[in-house]
Order: structure tokens, then sequence, then C-alpha cells
């Protein structure tokens, strides 16, 4: 029941209906797939091609194991009350440690694996694994909960705006995984066991690895998924938006002031309903009569733009008709294929729009097709790919129908496949420069160089606190490019006292973050629809003693660029995260594993923001291991203990690994 392969290097298991096959898959990691009757390969999911590695495996009938690297496999045949099952367990190779075991569910049925068929091949599917006390789960994507350690948590595997299914955890055990399905489902991370979960699809399919440290298994993680590519150097700069700038006049005069001002500027945004229809995908000539000169007046600046392109299709686009008849759009199982309401310009109520189907390659080809001739073509290198997920109303996946697979099956992979169009585009066109901004994301996204940010969240103190947890467990799930609306999206009064403390303490925050970006819908908020614009947010709009907080952090960010570029780099080679959790670098100071308030930007850097109103001090704990000095005071302690950092208004804590320097002080 249990035997090698042809090339005896993978395992393959058959008990009653079930084939399980264990094979290597990159240095220390392993892929598991279970299926009936067969191991199918057309299953969409996000694991490169397998690269080459020093595996064996031996098999007797009732065991075996696979050993690949630091990870072996071990699969034995066991009976139960209700027959022969077979039963895989993950152990370090070196110390036969146990890392991660399947558990049954019962002991009578089911087991560890579970398929509960629905029709035509698919069901639904669980993957059951033990328990261990103590243990702490990182990564998972971007969520709304607060919390660093997920252990305890369910969290649902579907893509909505600021909930993005990144199916990749760290454990503290020393083991990294991914549940490689884009289908809609949960994971329970939960005292008596971890499950996962598919609603509806036709193979169990995951992938496991280990090494030495967190560095090791996040490297191994970006080998089997793909790297990030280079981030350009511009994209390391100040990026400055606003609900919506209405018109090419009021962008241009916004880019003008920060010249004037003498401010840094990389980037600016021209956001939604610059378009004629939504998805025509070009500028409306009536409020944007010359692109192309904007693109070269920003240009001179040292300013690039960047255009928001959303995946959403109305009736009204010139391209509707196209895309419906060459079955380029999202279908439905039932019912017409639209699947979100829109208020566009030219029609006075809210009407349903498509979604182009981004799992299709043709569709991806016509979209980019429009995109180079309306944007590309007019100077336009940084794209905006918002409502990606992509945004359905109401939430239904289950009755979309794509071109790689029934919507309860691939959903979550939209947002790969929608930043694969634009980056295979670039490409295409000898471009290497690839930076997009999305808001939804799936395993792999990295690769097509999508950068996350984390969705329409609040303008409060809770959230601010919310977004140093996700950003970091966005790192660990892969994606190394993350940014965040400085100040929160929703809402916000420029003229608050108590608002314009949390923009500064935000823009403080967000100097280290990978990406540094301003953006939100300010008060006074009119309502949704094409003439809206949202209340003023530019660097000047907070007040004098804000201004002067702000442009300090404008400037600091200008400084600390050469070094954020150099850690971009570690990411593109290497597949480690510039900012992320303390315990990556030291993983065995225990109290490492615990901070959920700091951060490492790079080795040298540690970042401890302020997450409280009114506070001009904060505990920081420093890792043991190292010699850490306050970049701004100058004092030196030693690590292993937490301190009470000075924190007055225009600035937060920072501190400097051993002897580094950086250009941390103006000089």
């Amino acid at each position: 029941m249990i035997a090698t392969t042809e090339d005896g290097r993978s395992l393959e298991v058959r008990v009653r209906h079930e084939v399980l096959r264990v094979e290597p898959w990159g240095d220390g990691s392993l892929r598991v797939r279970a299926g009936r009757h067969k191991i199918l390969d057309d299953v969409p999911g996000a694991l490169l091609p397998a690269k080459p590695s020093a595996a064996t495996a031996m098999a007797d009938g009732r065991t075996g194991r696979v050993v690949n690297g630091a990870l072996t496999a071990i699969v034995a045949i066991a009976d139960t009350d209700t027959g022969v099952d077979a039963q895989l367990t993950f152990v370090r190779t070196d110390t036969g440690e146990e890392l991660l075991s399947e558990q049954r569910a019962h002991f009578w049925w089911p087991g560890a694996r579970l398929f509960m068929p629905s029709r035509n091949g698919y069901g639904r599917l669980e993957q059951r694994f033990a328990a261990y006390d103590g243990e702490r789960f990182y990564g998972l994507g971007q969520h709304t909960h607060g919390r660093l350690d997920q252990k305890g948590l369910v969290l649902d595997l579907v893509q909505r705006n600021a909930e993005v299914s990144v199916p990749f955890l760290l454990s503290s055990r020393g083991y990294g995984f991914l549940w490689n399905s884009p289908a809609v489902g949960r994971v329970e991370l939960a005292a008596n066991g971890t499950r996962w979960v598919a609603d509806d699809a036709r193979q169990l399919d995951y992938w496991i690895t280990t090494g030495d440290g967190p560095r090791r298994i996040l490297s191994h993680y970006a080998d089997a998924t793909g790297h990030a590519p280079m981030l350009p150097e511009w994209a390391s700069g100040f990026w400055q938006s606003k609900l919506r700038y209405r018109t090419q006049e009021e962008l241009l005069s916004v880019a003008r002031e920060y010249h004037s001002r003498g401010l840094p500027l990389s980037v600016i945004v021209a956001d939604f309903f610059h378009w004629t229809h939504l998805g025509d995908w070009r500028f409306d000539p009536a409020e944007w009569p010359d692109p192309a000169g904007m693109v070269r007046e920003l240009d001179g600046l040292g300013v690039k733009l960047m255009v928001s392109v959303w995946p959403s299709v109305s009736p009204l686009s010139e391209n509707y008709r196209e895309l419906h008849e060459k079955g380029l759009l999202v279908a439905a199982e039932s019912g017409v294929p639209a699947h979100a309401p829109w208020k566009d310009k030219g029609f006075g109520v809210e009407m349903p729009v498509a979604f182009y189907d981004a799992t299709n390659p043709a569709a991806r080809r016509f979209v980019w097709s429009k995109v180079k001739e309306n944007y590309y073509d007019l100077g336009v290198r940084a794209w905006w790919l918002d409502g990606d997920e992509p945004e359905i109303q109401p939430g239904h996946p289950h009755n979309l129908g794509f071109h790689a697979g029934p919507g309860a099956e691939v959903f979550n992979l939209y947002p790969q496949a929608n930043a694969q169009a634009f980056h295979d585009g670039i490409r295409a066109e000898g471009d290497d420069e690839v930076v997009l901004l999305s808001r939804s994301a799936w395993a792999g996204s990295q690769r097509y160089g999508a950068a996350l940010w984390s969705g329409d969240v609040a303008a409060t103190w809770a959230s601010l606190r919310a977004q140093v947890r996700a950003g970091l467990n966005v790192a660990v799930a892969g994606i190394p490019w993350w940014t965040t609306d400085i100040g929160g999206f929703h809402g916000g009064d420029p003229a608050s006292p108590e608002y314009r403390e949390l923009m500064v303490r935000w823009f403080q925050y967000g100097v280290c973050c990978p990406l540094f970006r301003l953006h939100g819908f300010r008060d006074p908020r009119p309502p949704f629809g094409p003439d809206m614009t949202g209340g003023p947010n530019e660097a000047w709009s907070y007040g004098d003693s804000a201004y002067d907080a702000i442009t300090a952090s404008l400037r600091l960010r200008e400084r600390l660029r050469p070094y954020l570029m150099a850690q971009m780099r570690v990411a593109h080679e290497q597949g480690i995260p510039p900012m992320r959790p303390l315990f990556v670098d030291f993983p065995a100071d225990p109290a490492c594993w615990t901070v959920e308030d700091a951060f490492l930007l790079g080795p040298d850097l540690l970042v401890a923001p302020v997450l409280e109103a009114g506070v001009t001090s904060r505990e920081v704990y420093l890792p043991s291991g190292a010699m850490w000095t306050d970049a701004v005071t100058g004092t030196r302690y030693e690590g292993g203990s937490s301190v009470e950092a000075p924190a007055p208004a225009d600035r937060i804590p920072l501190f400097l690994r051993d002897d580094a320097e950086l250009p941390i002080r103006p000089e």
C-alpha cells in the first residue's frame, strides 16, 4: 500500500479510494497531495516547479519515509475500528524531534483527512493536525483582529477588503506550512487541534518546510512561491494620495506645492473616477485633457504618476460587450454575471457591474492591451490595483465561475492573477520595474511585484495598533512590500488636535514601513459617487505643529532610503522581509516571540512606534544577544530586558543594534 515512485525520491500511498503522494519540493521541504483515485496536476496553487534536492524515499508496504535535508516525513498504515488508514508525521531529520503530526478526528470516523463529496469530483475537504502546548502561529496574510500570534483563532480563507488570505503560517515549533489551495474555507487554530477546510474542492494539497531558524524557513518559502523583484529606488520614497484628485490641474498643483516647499515626493496618485466609465481603463478627457503632458511635468519634478486600475467593468463601458461576448468576464453559476453595485459616471443611481476574469490568460492580455494603450504608452509606470479581492457584493464567491474553476475552488487566487496581468504585460515591454499596489493578495503574489496595503481601515488609535500586527504577519506570509493609509482611511478631521496627534504618530510609524504612503478619505466626506473628493490630506493640511513633525518624518525617510534599499535587495535575493517580528532575527530569545508592538527594519534598526494618545515615553523590549543604542540620545543598553524609552511628540523610539550607524538624527 506504500510504495516509492520510480525516481526513488517520493512516496505514493493507496488506501481504499484515497491516493496520498509525498514528494520533495525544495530544500528541506515536502509537498503532500491527497485525492480520490488519482492525483490531479491541474488544480491551481501557489507553488512553483520544484527545484532539485537530494531526497530519498523508503517503503516496506506498511511504513515509509521521505528524507529531504532537514525534514523527514514518516507514513504509517494503521489499523482502526473502521479499517486501515494512513497517517503522516513530520520530524527533524537530525534529531527525530516531532514538528507536526496528523490527527484523526475520531477513533471511528473520520481520520485526519476528510472528503465529503458534493458533485462531479468536488467535495468538502478537511485536513487535521495535532495541537501542541505553547505553540504560536504567525503569518496567514493580513487580518483586522489585532493579534500577532494567531493561535486560538478561527480565520476565514476568503478575500475581503482589509482581510487578505495568504494561507502560509510559521510555527514557533520550527516549521512553515502552506495550505496550497485557493479554495474558500477556513483554518481553525484550536487548543485541541488544527483544521484546514476547503468548502468545495477536488484535492488536498499542502507544503511544509523546516530549517535552521525562521530566516531559513522564510527563504525556503520564497524559493517555493517566488521571490519579489527588486524594488525600484523611486518607490522607496514618499507617496502622496487622497481619496480623489478630481482633475489633472488639481493633482499637478499638489505636486508643484511639494516641490516649491522643498518636500520630498516620489509618487502621486490619480485615484478612482479618473476614468470615463468603469472598465474603459482610460482617462476622462474632460478632467484629464493631457495625461502625457502631466506625466512629463511630473517626471521633471522627480515624481511618478500612479493610476488606480479597477478590475470592475460597467455595462456602460466601451469594453463591456467584447469582454462579455468573448467569455472574458467572471461568470455566475446562477443569474447574470453582475457582482457588485456601482454609481458610475453618466448614471444617476447604482447599477450592477461585472469583473474581468483575471484567471483567464486571454482576459489578462485584453486588459493589459487597454492599460498599455491608455496609460503605459503615455508614460505611466505605477499601478494601483484597487478592489481586486474582487470586491463582490454580496460576498458569495461560491456563485462565481472562473476560467480556472468554480468560485468555491479558486476565488482566493484572483488578486494574484490580477497582478500577473500587469507584471507579464510590463515585462513584455522589456521593462523590469514592476510596482503594483494591491488591496488583496494570495500566496505567490510577491513574485509579480505586488505590494499590499492594509485596505480601508479606521482612522483611530486602535486601528493603528492593529496595523503593526497586520504588517508583521504580512511579512511572515511572504509579501515584503507593505504599507498602510497613513492616518487611516475612514475619516479623520484635519482641524482636530486629537486627530492631528494620531496623524503625526502614524507618519512616524510609516517612515519605517517598507512603503511610505499617505492616503485617506478625510472629513468632510460627501456621499459615494463620481463627484466625491474628501477633505484635504497633504503634509500641510494638519496645522503648523503637525507640519513640522510630518516634514521631519519625510526627511528621516529620505535619510533611511539607502539602508532600506539594501534591505529590499535582501528581500529580493533571500526572501527575508525588511520589516519583521523580533523573533526572525532573535529566535533563541523566548521574549521576542511575544513582542507585538515593536519590530525590526532590517537587522540593525529596532522600531517601537507610539500607539497611544498623549504618550511621551513607552516600554521597549530589547532582544538579548546584542547591545542596543537609542538612535537619538546615544544611551546604550544591554539586550535581554525592557527599558522606558523617551517618545516626545517629535519622534518615536528607535534603537541601533550593536555598532550599527544609521542617519537617524539630521546633520
